[in-house]
């Protein structure tokens, strides 16, 4: 409810009658009606400032001595003593992320259960619009007669709040007024002095909540985030070549170098103790799920591996090939990448994926494969950045990407320099926590996570300047046959 009133002249008396009879006899008339007024210079006292700011004890001290008010008239005081109902916001827990533990709790749809330490946060974070005040408010389940205090930290403020379990009731947890002073990404952070039993949502409302924005969702993974290179239609690409660099490395993050309409090339962090390198290659065929049903004909095949380096299928993603080695690659050191195609007959074309080992110094095979219903080269170039495990989509993921090449058929190297900037479906409305941009380096990066302010809009170009450093210089490993 908005109720818009202007200020009267002071008065010391408040004429109770006119307040009922204005109100009417059943108390307030329907939202919107012109005769939900007070019309008389006898009753501003009710609207003054003086009485907005009564504390709610004294509010119903007030009720007490004038029994014929109806509660609605008490309510409607309410709201104009406390605005901001209208923009009230309940934020599933479901929807929030664990720290330091990301896998500390079970985070259903539900609500966050099982909730297995004490040291352990549940954060929210929201996009504010506006500034000003908001109250929060946590709606959680507990054991019947059990007492626990939680701590709601925002900004500078923390605030406590202790609730006791009803039986199969939730309870609410009520943290007061927090102020917002600049808009963009806010944090929420809840502590209890022990596990409850379920937290189920975060509440929020008042003023500042006005447009507020949170994901809503339970897929809580961090936005992917790609860069797609422009190259001439009908060029005849036998390989390309990317140089990336790893800048934050949280768990469950994949970095991508060199994709293509068939397949991907880059870096995965799996563990604390393992990393990736891997290589793939799609079938043929419309399967998306099971490579089982995959015939034959449209499978992709083996025709060569690197030392160390496993291969197998994968599925759920489509279908098709996969290798990786495992090798603890380095953040913060550049990565080099290079993709070949070579076409063996009018309809199979064999792809294959080089890794520029930096210990060894050299370039290594990961694998290649024959690919059917081809016989085509490299098109649709791009690289991304993935989080692949929402667990942790909080986390702030950011690669660097410079000094692309491709070589055409006629064996020639052609710098790349133009990008665009584009993003998953998560990335539309749900996590706008992402962008790119070209850094002082002169290579572009992508970022994604954080709940950074950076923003970038679908389709936005980038150009990098000129390095002049072909790959034609380096020591590759076999290319294919020049086209005569």
């Amino acid at each position: 409810m908005l109720v818009l009133v202007k200020p009267l002249a002071k008065s010391k008396k408040v004429s109770w009658k006119l307040v009922r009879r204005s109100l009417g006899e059943g108390g307030p008339s329907p939202l919107g009606r012109s005769n939900l007024r007070i019309q008389t210079a006898r009753a501003p006292q009710l609207l003054s400032p003086e009485f907005r700011l009564m504390k709610l004890k004294g509010l119903f001290q007030a009720a007490v001595f004038i029994p014929m008010l109806h509660l609605r008239v008490i309510l409607t005081s309410l709201f104009l003593i406390l605005p901001g109902f209208s923009e009230s916001i309940t934020v599933p827990a479901a929807t929030a992320y664990l720290d330091p533990d990301s896998r500390g709790a079970r985070v259903r749809p539900e609500g966050i259960a099982h909730w297995k330490s004490q040291e352990n946060s549940i954060n929210w974070f929201g996009k504010f619009a506006a500034t000003g005040k908001f109250t929060a408010k946590v709606e959680l389940i507990l054991t019947e007669g059990d007492t626990i205090t939680m701590t709601l930290s925002s900004g500078n403020k923390k605030s406590k709040a202790t609730v006791t379990g009803k039986k199969d009731t939730p309870v609410i947890a009520d943290f007061g007024v927090f102020h917002i002073t600049k808009p963009g990404f806010q944090q929420l952070s809840l502590t209890a002095s022990k596990p409850p039993k379920t937290i189920k949502s975060l509440i929020l409302d008042g003023p500042a909540t006005k447009d507020v924005h949170f994901n809503m969702k339970p897929r809580r993974n961090a936005a992917s985030v790609h860069l797609s290179y422009p190259i001439e239609r009908g060029t005849k690409v036998s390989a390309f070549y990317c140089e990336m660099t790893g800048v934050e490395d949280p768990l469950w993050t994949y970095y991508m170098a060199c994709g293509w309409h068939r397949g991907y090339f880059g870096m995965q962090v799996n563990s604390p103790t393992e990393r990736r390198i891997i290589f793939s290659v799609w079938d043929s065929g419309g399967e998306a799920i099971d490579r089982k049903k995959v015939g034959q004909e449209d499978r992709v095949t083996l025709v060569a591996k690197g030392q160390g380096v496993y291969s197998g299928d994968f599925g759920n993603e489509g279908t098709g090939g996969h290798s990786h080695l495992k090798y603890l690659w380095k953040t913060g050191q550049k990565q080099k990448f290079l993709v070949t195609a070579e076409p063996v007959s009018d309809t199979q074309t064999i792809f294959a994926g080089y890794y520029f080992h930096p210990d060894k110094k050299d370039w290594m095979l990961i694998s290649s494969w024959k690919a059917p219903k081809e016989g085509k080269r490299l098109r649709g170039l791009y690289s991304f950045s993935e989080n692949f495990a929402g667990q942790n989509g909080h986390i702030l993921r950011k690669a660097l990407y410079g000094n692309q090449w491709i070589r055409t058929a006629d064996g020639k190297w052609h710098e790349i320099t133009k990008t665009t900037f584009s993003h998953d479906s998560t990335g539309k409305k749900d996590r706008l926590d992402r962008y790119m941009g070209l850094g002082k380096d002169n290579q572009f990066f992508l970022s994604h996570g954080g709940f950074l302010n950076n923003y970038t809009k679908y389709g936005e170009p980038f150009t990098r300047k000129s390095s002049g450093n072909s790959p034609e210089a380096m020591n590759l490993p076999p290319l294919p046959p020049v086209e005569k």
